[in-house]
């Protein structure tokens, strides 16, 4: 059972996670590989609206989306683009990365062997990854300008894209600790996070919205370091 004071923790959690970024014209626009093609729908549309001359799609596979994406989630989304008009001149695909420091580095590394110019990137995600995606290549790549950006949608919409409300809250759970722990190991840059939303994200954790958290060696959801 879903409380009303579970939605409302999820809601705050999910407008934290978006960095609200309006878009605009880049050299690149990068799409993270992940088991939703909106992601590649996003950087189509993106495409289309001149904002950016050129498409990087990065991912290999995960046991979330082997059997969705068999032939990795970078290539899915590359015919995703093709299907949609995007020409093949346009598209460069990464298919080795299986995280989102992955993702960053070697994307940027494919761009700097192909010659290719970045001074800014349309970072595209996941609605709920936009924060997460920001502060890990602001730490990997913080000479260029990164511009978050996702589909644009409600988190009612994004739990009936997904079809299981649990598993949103999950992940959205997930996503928040990551920005609490990984600063720390050096994975991405430190975020400021609001009281209100670190309560929401414990109140979240505590009822057992915890498949997607990280554990230590006892089994217990990892947390931040106690300085």
């Amino acid at each position: 059972m879903i409380s009303t004071q579970d939605w409302a923790d999820t809601r705050l959690l999910w407008e934290y996670h978006q960095m609200g970024h309006v878009p605009r014209p880049c050299s690149v626009a990068i799409g993270l590989g992940s088991h939703d093609l909106g992601v590649a729908d996003t950087a189509v549309d993106l495409y289309r609206r001149g904002l950016a001359p050129l498409l990087v799609f990065t991912g290999a596979t995960s046991p979330t989306t082997r059997e969705r994406m068999p032939r990795g989630e970078a290539v899915h989304y590359r015919e995703r683009a093709l299907e949609l008009g995007v020409p093949a001149s346009a598209v460069l695909v990464e298919p080795r990365a299986r995280n989102t420091g992955e993702n960053i580095r070697f994307s940027r590394d494919l761009l700097s062997e192909a010659g290719v110019e970045v001074s800014s990137v349309l970072l595209i995600s996941k609605p709920y990854e936009e924060r997460r995606a920001h502060a890990t290549a602001k730490k990997l790549w913080p000479e260029v300008e990164i511009v978050s950006a996702s589909s644009p949608m409600t988190l009612q919409e994004y739990v009936d894209s997904i079809g299981d409300p649990r598993l949103v809250i999950d992940m959205l759970v997930g996503a928040l600790q990551r920005l609490l722990i990984y600063p720390e190991q050096g994975f991405m840059t430190s975020q400021p996070v609001p009281a209100e939303v670190t309560a929401a994200y414990e109140r979240l954790r505590d009822a057992g919205f915890t498949s997607r958290l990280l554990r230590d060696e006892q089994g217990q959801p990892r947390s931040q370091t106690r300085r």
